[in-house]
């Protein structure tokens, strides 16, 4: 299994860093399109619906995707939707315990989740793409090493009994490690981060890491809901494109204003 985990992750890392340096934005709005459809459809399969195939769920995504990333000028204000989606309605309903997606809603919930992902990865610039990435993998395996070595404290055992609070604090600190370096190392960023900028430059840094977390635990509701080990089997070792994805869905959105937030400063 872990040779199999390890093979796969090693293949999409590959797939993704070529399609960024190789494809034109069209493309690459095309293929993440694609990947949002294959998440939808996933989606589609975890809420029981039957009133129509999965397939045409995610064709629509994927088609709503890509129209909507021809419009450049949509993507900050849908982002900034899902944002509120995020920070306050996902946390609301998992710490009320209610479903993280009611059935009449699942569909347009579905809809949240995973188009404002797919826009905020296709606007954001390779570099900074590449870099909230980092973040949110550094936040993942912080909090893994953190939990395996220090957990003590459940964060939510109800949804996923492996994270611990002390899990999370891993995760923390080595997102704000890696922000400094990046900021540190970059040009540009060491231009804009500087005296009191760095305050909002890390409490942005910390909130990408929290709702990294949420959309994680979002992902392992759902699927306690649907009373479902992964998402899919689409990806050898680590299960279907939301099993993925979970994290970024709610950082990427977020991501995308921080930068342009930043930029303006």
């Amino acid at each position: 299994m872990f040779l199999t985990r390890t093979l796969t992750a090693v293949v999409l890392l590959a797939t993704f860093i070529s399609a960024l340096i190789w494809l034109d934005r069209t493309l690459f709005a095309v293929l993440i399109s694609v990947v949002i459809g294959a998440g939808a459809y996933e989606w589609w399969k975890l809420i029981g619906f039957r009133q129509a195939p999965a397939v045409v769920y995610g064709g629509f995504c994927a088609v709503l995707c890509f129209t909507l990333s021809r419009v450049p000028e949509f993507s900050p204000w849908i982002c900034a939707l899902a944002a509120v989606f995020w920070i306050v309605a996902v946390p609301y309903r998992l710490g009320r315990g209610l479903r993280p997606a009611p059935s009449g809603a699942a569909p347009y919930v579905g809809l949240m989740v995973l188009i404002p992902a797919g826009l905020a990865t296709i606007a954001l610039p390779s570099d900074r793409l590449l870099m909230f990435l980092g973040l949110i993998w550094i936040s993942d395996t912080g909090a893994y090493l953190a939990g395996r070595a220090f957990g003590r404290r459940k964060l939510a055992p109800t949804i996923s009994p492996g994270k611990t609070w002390e899990g999370v604090a891993g995760g923390a600190i080595g997102c704000v490690i890696y922000a400094i370096i990046w900021a540190v190392l970059d040009p540009d960023l060491r231009t804009r981060v500087q005296g009191a900028v760095w305050i909002p430059f890390l409490a942005g840094t910390l909130l990408l890491c929290a709702l990294g977390i949420v959309g994680d635990l979002f992902e392992s509701a759902l699927k306690r809901q649907a009373g479902a080990k992964d998402s899919g089997r689409l990806l050898p070792g680590h299960g279907g494109v939301l099993d993925r994805i979970d994290s970024a869905t709610a950082a990427l959105p977020v991501a995308l204003l921080a930068m342009q937030a930043l930029a303006r400063t």
